[in-house]
């Protein structure tokens, strides 16, 4: 490593001391890089499809692989999104302070540390879990950064719809470390996240256009008009519900998945509802309150998935 680089990595904790930055500061901005709350999320979707392929409680050592192997995965593609996406996060208020923007991290280093990520997360699951499980993380990861990032996110406004995709891979990652092989009930699953992305992220959106458009990133909050866009999200929202609904069926779940998909659900859609009626009545961005409807979808994703995993256990 360079000297330039190195002085990178150090980066310049100038922010209230004007010193280097200490070694726990450096710690911290890796750590960042890999975007710690949205591996919550992806694990919150692969734990409990584990829970259900398993009709019960899965062993834990193959749990506990499964999670470290898929947060290894998953924070190598935030990492090489960040790296990529690192002009755009210097634009935007709400993530110009990430470590790269801020040169806490080099991107060579960052790179590097991406790639070792990603070496990990593949023989972790390969041979602590099975290579089934290891090839679709490793082709969620490549999705998100060779798909989404480099191809779809700076030229659609369908980016998230369809870049979305890497982020629905989790539950089949889950199903597949206790079966070792593929079913119809996580593609359910994946459908369900599938639908469920686009109102969460526009959502978002919503909140941050003005940031968005800065950075010249074509959300369809940006490009289109706030009725146009809440009634596109209220109609995933609805999609996203019915598909919920049909686990029941498929998976054979016993009454508390369907009552938690049923009553999360309702919300769900009251929230996307109110924020249609907010949006055709002129009201726009922040106004929008659209963040009830971001925190609430967080909150519904998290239910229904914890009761398809405590569904088997009452039965």
């Amino acid at each position: 490593m360079t000297g330039d680089a190195a002085a990178a990595d150090r980066g310049d904790v100038a922010d209230r001391t004007g010193s280097r930055a200490s070694a726990r500061d450096v710690v911290s901005a890796y750590v960042n890089l890999t975007k710690p709350r949205i591996i919550e999320l992806l694990l919150v979707t692969t734990v409990p499809a584990m829970f259900l392929a398993a009709r019960g409680v899965p062993p834990l050592m193959l749990v506990l692989l499964t999670m470290l192997g898929g947060c290894f995965a998953a924070a190598s593609a935030n990492v090489f999104n960040c790296v990529l996406d690192r002009d755009i996060d210097e634009r935007m208020r709400r993530t110009r302070r990430r470590a790269l923007p801020r040169h806490m991290v080099g991107p060579r280093s960052a790179t590097v540390f991406g790639a070792v990520l990603g070496v990990a997360a593949t023989l972790v699951l390969g041979y602590g879990v099975n290579w089934l499980s290891a090839f679709l993380a490793l082709g969620a990861n490549a999705f998100y950064v060779f798909v989404y990032t480099l191809l779809l996110k700076r030229r659609t406004p369908q980016n998230i719809v369809w870049g979305g995709i890497a982020g629905c891979f989790p539950p089949l990652i889950g199903w597949t470390a206790v079966t070792g092989h593929i079913a119809l009930a996580p593609f359910v699953l994946f459908a369900i996240v599938f639908f469920w992305t686009p109102p969460h992220t526009w959502a978002l959106a919503f909140r941050y256009r003005a940031d968005y458009a800065a950075a010249e990133v074509p959300m369809l909050p940006v490009v289109r008009s706030a009725p146009y866009v809440a009634r596109q999200m209220l109609i995933y929202s609805v999609v996203t519900v019915l598909v919920s609904l049909s686990l029941w069926p498929i998976a054979d779940t016993g009454w508390l998945y369907p009552s938690v998909a049923a009553v999360a659900g309702l919300v769900f859609l009251v929230e996307a509802f109110q924020l249609y009626l907010r949006a055709r009545a002129g009201l726009v961005d922040a106004a929008l309150r659209p963040m009830r409807l971001f925190h609430w979808s967080n909150s519904y994703l998290a239910l229904i998935f914890v009761a398809a995993a405590v569904d088997p256990l009452l039965r």
